[in-house]
């Protein structure tokens, strides 16, 4: 028997976008439908980012998720920049008066998950099929199969939260959608294992080798990153080539404090920038990586798709307490410049800190002299610290 039912915002993906998306939505009176192809335990069990903003921080203590995040993530207030070994700190508090917190992604959705469940809001998973439709009308529909029976969705709106995979973005279509992308000719090889970090703050490291990353997720896990060929596999690294790799790269000061172990999980991620526009088509809007993806070099991932969803919630908000579609309708333009300027930051930060195959020696000459100018510049420093901290969101 087919279901029908009827929300004023229907959810496409129920990662930590669309979840913040539906509780800050819950929080103003407006009610929501989250659906997702995945079912709870796959989506908290994603490995992602773990860095964020003060932005991101404000945004999950306003949402109501915010107790465990202060109580267990860790405060940064600077990181480094390595250069075949040679060290700069960037002071983001002094520099910024800012600070971020690391606490992990997996965490973040995890939070979002039990606040929403607690507050019963309405799930659909392993759902299939998922089809948005009359998105140029005032009652737009979202059907798909759930449990072998057809569902429609009828709503105001359509949040496409769903992923650069998802299909949201692909339900705009060719002739009004634009994308920009660069893919880059590398990955990073990512390991997590339950040692202390080699540092309390992270570690961007450009080596003649190759870019390494050491970060953490806590005071007791590590999560450490090199860069490698796009189409290795995981399965050619042993844990023992990993770390003496990673020390090679680090250089001898912070391989000195590093503490080795067993690795409980280990990938290969792509990097690639990535824009669409417009975000927003008749009543779909697109937030997150749906509608853009940023290497993780700056770790901006889950911190952009944060800011894309306050000024959503934002505007729609406004939309059902004063009638007004003032932000529904500059939603896009306000947006789409932030996303800009942090894919510019992105980027550079990736130039910097990589080994490009296509480099030649006049190349790898500038990345140093990036680099020297940044140790000897603070204005220079004082500007990477402010996109690290994260941009104003307007």
């Amino acid at each position: 028997m087919p279901q029908t039912h009827r929300t004023s915002v229907c959810i496409i993906g129920a990662g930590p976008a669309g979840l913040l998306l539906s509780q800050l939505l819950a929080n103003a009176g407006v009610d929501s439908i989250v659906i997702d192809r995945r079912d709870r335990a796959y989506i908290e069990g994603r490995i992602r980012a773990g860095v964020l903003e003060q932005g991101t921080v404000d945004a999950l203590t306003e949402a109501g998720v915010g107790d465990r995040m202060h109580r267990e993530g860790l405060v940064h207030s600077g990181f480094d920049l390595a250069f075949d070994g040679d060290r700069h700190r960037i002071d983001i508090a002094a520099l910024t008066g800012k600070s971020v917190l690391v606490y992990g992604q997996t965490e973040v959705t995890r939070d979002l998950f039990d606040k929403r469940m607690a507050e019963g809001g309405c799930f659909f998973f392993n759902v299939e099929d998922v089809t948005p439709g009359a998105l140029k009308t005032h009652q737009p529909t979202v059907s798909f199969q759930h449990d072998g029976q057809p569902v429609t969705v009828t709503c105001d709106y359509v949040a496409g939260c769903d992923g650069f995979h998802g299909v949201s973005r692909k339900s705009i279509p060719a002739d009004v959608l634009r994308t920009f992308e660069r893919v880059y000719p590398f990955g990073w090889l990512g390991v997590l294992t339950e040692r202390p970090p080699v540092s309390d703050e992270l570690i961007y490291a450009n080596h003649a080798r190759g870019f390494a990353l050491c970060s953490m997720r806590s005071a007791t896990r590590s999560r450490y990153y090199l860069q490698c060929d796009a189409d290795d596999d995981p399965e050619n690294w042993s844990d023992d080539r990993f770390w003496d790799e990673l020390r090679l790269r680090i250089g001898a000061e912070a391989a000195a404090n590093l503490q080795t172990g067993p690795s409980f999980e280990k990938s290969i991620a792509p990097l690639r920038s990535f824009v669409a526009e417009p975000m927003r088509y008749g009543n779909l809007f697109l937030a997150g990586d749906a509608a853009h993806i940023v290497p993780p070099t700056g770790a901006k991932g889950l911190n952009l798709a944060v800011a894309d969803v306050r000024l959503l919630a934002r505007a729609l908000a406004e939309r059902y307490r004063s009638g007004s579609t003032t932000h529904i309708d500059s939603y896009s333009r306000i947006v789409l410049a932030r996303v800009w300027k942090v894919e510019r930051f992105s980027w550079q930060l990736s130039n910097l800190m990589h080994q490009f195959p296509d480099h030649t020696d006049f190349e790898r000459k500038m990345q140093r002299a990036e680099f020297d100018y940044l140790v000897q510049s603070e204005a220079a420093s004082k500007t990477i610290a402010e996109n690290y901290v994260g941009l104003p969101l307007e």
